[in-house]
């Protein structure tokens, strides 16, 4: 893990720390999340998307960052320990990407709401109900966490598919 703030950068679909399990974040970590918080808003920014969790960025540690820019306006969302304890058994389709997939998209299948219990940055439990593009988003997020993958959600010859392009892509890069 890189603690030096100032080089982080979004790991690509086939680096292996994307497949790493998250360790909880204890009270001890916190003022270290809140250090990483504006580095990691400043990437996801950058890059155009309206998610980041820190496995993606290289860091070993439960928590994500979102921002669904309603209206423009800016509403930062930060979310520490992620858990789902419930979904609805509506299940919606949706066409989803990832910073760490650049430019590779696949409609996938997600439960339409969630109930997830969480920790903010003062420690605080706290629970939240949601549905639509912000459900879809924690549970993207939530994957992350547990070393799951967006393309782990579809087909296996979609997802060579995608790991080809993405390959093809690095290669063209260096």
């Amino acid at each position: 893990m890189n603690n030096d703030t100032g080089t982080l950068s979004v790991l690509i679909a086939n680096n292996p720390f994307l497949r790493k399990k998250t360790k909880i974040v204890e009270k001890v970590d916190l003022e270290k999340v809140k250090k990483l918080l504006p580095v990691m808003f400043e990437i996801m920014y950058k890059a155009g998307g309206i998610g980041l969790a820190a496995p993606q960025v290289g860091i070993g540690l439960r928590f994500f960052i979102i921002d669904l820019m309603k209206d423009n306006q800016s509403e930062k969302i930060t979310i520490i320990n992620p858990e789902i304890i419930e979904k609805s058994e509506e299940l919606k389709s949706y066409k989803e990407g990832c910073l760490s997939f650049p430019n590779q998209y696949s409609e996938i299948v997600r439960p339409e709401k969630v109930k997830i219990k969480y920790i903010n940055l003062e420690g605080q439990e706290q629970e939240m109900q949601t549905d639509g593009l912000l459900a879809r988003c924690i549970q993207h997020e939530t994957d992350h966490l547990d070393g799951i993958l967006f393309v782990d959600h579809i087909s296996s010859l979609k997802r060579n598919i995608i790991m080809r392009k993405i390959i093809k892509e690095q290669k063209r890069h260096h």
